[in-house]
């Protein structure tokens, strides 16, 4: 099929700032693209050729969508399944399928798959709802301490909180949930995995995650991890071993914990471009949205080695602010060498609401991570009135 300045349609749902990096690439190829999101302000909107208006868990909507393109992939996990998977019978090819969809999109049937496959992950339990949990905490089924997890809709380090107490459970929704036991490691660990249909598959190099000890978001991704060899190694071998279990096609984020005696365990998957493949745009030979599109499209791998070590900082709204977006000091980092900042498009900032990214590339990793520190501490995503 030829994709490039041709009447090919691809369907993208979800407009948000993961789908408006992947149009970067879709316009560098000129491939007509088409996004469905439920926001007037999706940030997809200025860089697609046709953006409609709506709800992604709808099944019509979904499947009305579906039935204009000629391949379909998504930049979000909430998109309805039963709507996917009609549409996959019917021919049209969707990318991940929803049968690798439905296998990560609840968390708890997403550890259940590890277990089967005798992928390491850390021990947990599923329950129905939060009440359960607190039963088995009264009847001593249950140690604390442990991470609670909803098994849907979380994202951003919402649905996710260390219960070390149970007035820890206190506001938490009353929905199915697990509860997992707490792992001491040493390093938050990524490895992104791409796979075209034809079984091509490629793996970016592992990738280390410094996290806000409050918002529990990634503050900080670090390309290579400081990681002995044979531990990168074998985070590699067991993100392939995911990937091959899950079939899944397009971009598969795996991530794992590096444990105190260098064991490797997975965390959890997000089959789509992610967070800890941004730093790609500029250290990588090939993006990991360029790789995105040319798996889903059956177009050869691009490289995915690093040309040059890379560090990208998230940029978070600051906490007291809430409305129009400020980015304060942005022209100091500009004037940075190898800063690149990454603005999403979102006009309303708050409190821990992802706003962009800043890559900083150099020849040190060392030097690298001292520059990251500074941006973090130079650039400020505030608005134009404090919270009340």
């Amino acid at each position: 099929m030829n994709y490039f300045s041709s009447d090919f349609k691809l369907g993208i749902l979800g407009g948000g700032q993961l789908g408006k990096m992947l149009l970067y690439d879709t316009r560098k190829f000129d491939i007509q693209t088409y996004v469905l999101d439920p926001s007037d302000e999706a940030p997809c909107k200025i860089a697609c050729d046709h953006f409609f208006k709506g709800d992604l868990m709808n099944f019509e909507t979904v499947y009305n969508f579906g039935k204009l393109v000629d391949v379909l992939t998504f930049e979000i996990e909430l998109v309805n399944l039963e709507a996917l998977a009609k549409l996959e019978d019917e021919g049209l090819k969707v990318y991940p399928s929803p049968k690798t969809l439905k296998l990560i999109q609840n968390k708890g049937i997403q550890k259940d798959f590890y277990i089967q496959h005798s992928i390491p992950t850390a021990n947990y339990k599923r329950f129905p709802n939060l009440k359960s949990v607190v039963v088995d905490i009264l009847d001593s089924k249950l140690k604390l301490p442990f991470v609670w997890k909803c098994t849907e809709f979380g994202y951003d380090g919402n649905g996710v909180k260390v219960i070390r107490q149970i007035s820890d459970l206190d506001n938490l929704a009353n929905v199915e949930c697990i509860a997992e036991e707490m792992i001491p490691f040493k390093n938050e660990l990524a490895v992104i995995v791409c796979r075209n249909p034809s079984g091509d598959i490629k793996t970016y190099p592992v990738v280390e995650m410094e996290f806000h000890p409050e918002a529990n978001q990634v503050e900080y991704v670090i390309c290579p991890a400081r990681i002995d060899d044979k531990v990168s190694e074998k985070a590699r071998a067991i993100a392939l071993t995911v990937s091959e279990k899950f079939n899944h096609v397009g971009l598969l984020a795996v991530e794992m914990f590096q444990t105190e005696d260098d064991e490797v365990i997975v965390n959890e998957v997000a089959p789509r471009p992610h967070n800890s493949g941004h730093y790609s745009i500029e250290a990588s030979y090939t993006s990991q949205f360029e790789n995105h599109l040319r798996a889903i499209l059956d177009l050869p791998l691009g490289k995915t080695d690093s040309k040059v070590a890379g560090i990208m900082v998230n940029l978070v709204g600051e906490e007291g602010f809430s409305g129009n977006v400020i980015y304060e000091n942005i022209e100091k980092i500009l004037g940075w060498d190898g800063v690149t900042p990454h603005i999403y498009g979102k006009k309303q900032t708050r409190p821990f609401r992802k706003m962009g990214h800043v890559t900083i590339i150099n020849e040190n990793i060392s030097e690298a991570r001292r520059i990251a520190e500074d941006v973090k501490n130079t650039i400020r995503v505030i608005s134009d009135k404090l919270n009340n």
